[in-house]
């Protein structure tokens, strides 16, 4: 008996164990189940944001600079050297697609390369004319600036020239001024009338350059400038608040799923509970009306009994010959 008590508490104690291990694996797995869902929604939740915030600066934000190079054209004297007209250069910004974008302001700029010859210092202030065309080569915006080299004085040039002698004997430096000349400052694209390319004319016959080159730039102002000048800034705010409305309505979209099937679940045990109502009264019905009929049969099986003689009946007359025959039968034999 003592043997078979410890036995019987050993496997009652060893069951236990093995139930309470079993509930601690399930809730182990059900927590790496549910931690592994939470980190992985999390993770697509994060770069979902990040590329809403890429797509929506790519789709905003304007191309910083367009740089084409312009190659000037005009024609040569016959009768000497020099020129005999204007230096004229037509730049193809695009062929069919649009480059700019509509409603953004942009600076047209023309960059010349002139050198310091006693020419160039002679010829003072020149115009420099530009036309944008459209598509069908009809002109959408016309402007003239003036420009001229930078001065400078002979004992500044002859202290400049030998500070950087070296470059200059090397080849390292030129004597030659850069000049960057404001076009349009403050351009806006039609959307009807999208220009194609930029005919540049330079009025001026003794002018000499190294090379030329137009530069639009983006004129960049409220959250686009902040976008651009703060861009890590701009991408953490951004891809947080992204990262914050999605996560609403995933929580709002989860709260609505999970009540609807609460609602589902109610609905379909209150049917369960009128079901089961329905067909225990079904089954009282019917037993009832079986117990009735059962009844009435056994009534009627009664009302035959006590009409019909029942043949248990023993009748008296036929008792008492009986046991006279049996008292003569001794007698007769003696």
């Amino acid at each position: 008996m003592l043997f078979s008590r410890l036995i019987r508490r050993l496997s009652d104690k060893w069951y236990n164990v093995q139930q309470q291990t079993s509930e601690g694996v399930q809730l182990v797995q059900v927590a790496l189940f549910t931690g592994g869902i939470v980190l992985i929604s999390s993770i697509v939740i994060v770069w979902i944001s990040i590329f809403l915030y890429t797509a929506f600066y790519y789709a905003y934000m304007p191309s910083m600079l367009h740089t084409r190079p312009a190659h000037f054209t005009f024609e040569s004297c016959k009768n000497g050297k020099g020129i005999c007209s204007f230096p004229e250069a037509r730049i193809q910004l695009t062929k069919k697609q649009q480059i700019l974008m509509v409603g953004q302001p942009y600076k047209i700029n023309l960059y010349l390369e002139m050198p310091e010859s006693l020419v160039n210092q002679e010829l003072g202030m020149f115009m420099v004319c530009a036309k944008l065309l459209s598509r069908d080569n009809l002109p959408v915006d016309r402007s003239c600036r003036p420009t001229m080299l930078h001065y400078r004085s002979t004992l500044l040039h002859m202290l400049k020239t030998f500070a950087f002698s070296p470059a200059l004997i090397f080849g390292n430096r030129e004597e030659k001024q850069s000049i960057a000349l404001e076009l349009f400052g403050n351009f806006e694209e039609d959307q009807t009338r999208p220009i194609t390319s930029v005919l540049i004319r330079i009025e001026s016959l003794h002018i000499e350059f190294y090379s030329a080159a137009i530069g639009i730039q983006a004129h960049l102002s409220g959250l686009r400038y902040l976008m651009f000048h703060w861009p890590i800034l701009s991408a953490i705010i951004g891809s947080s608040t992204n990262l914050f409305f999605i996560t609403l309505v995933c929580v709002l979209s989860y709260l609505h799923f999970s009540h609807d099937d609460e609602l589902r679940d109610d609905h379909f045990n209150y049917e369960k509970c009128e079901l089961e109502d329905m067909t225990n009264k079904s089954h009282t019905d019917f037993s009832s009306a079986s117990s009735s009929i059962e009844d009435a049969s056994l009534l009627d099986d009664v009302l035959k009994f006590k009409d019909e003689p029942s043949e248990l009946e023993i009748n008296p007359i036929e008792i008492v010959q009986s046991r006279y025959i049996q008292e003569i039968e001794p007698h007769q034999r003696k």
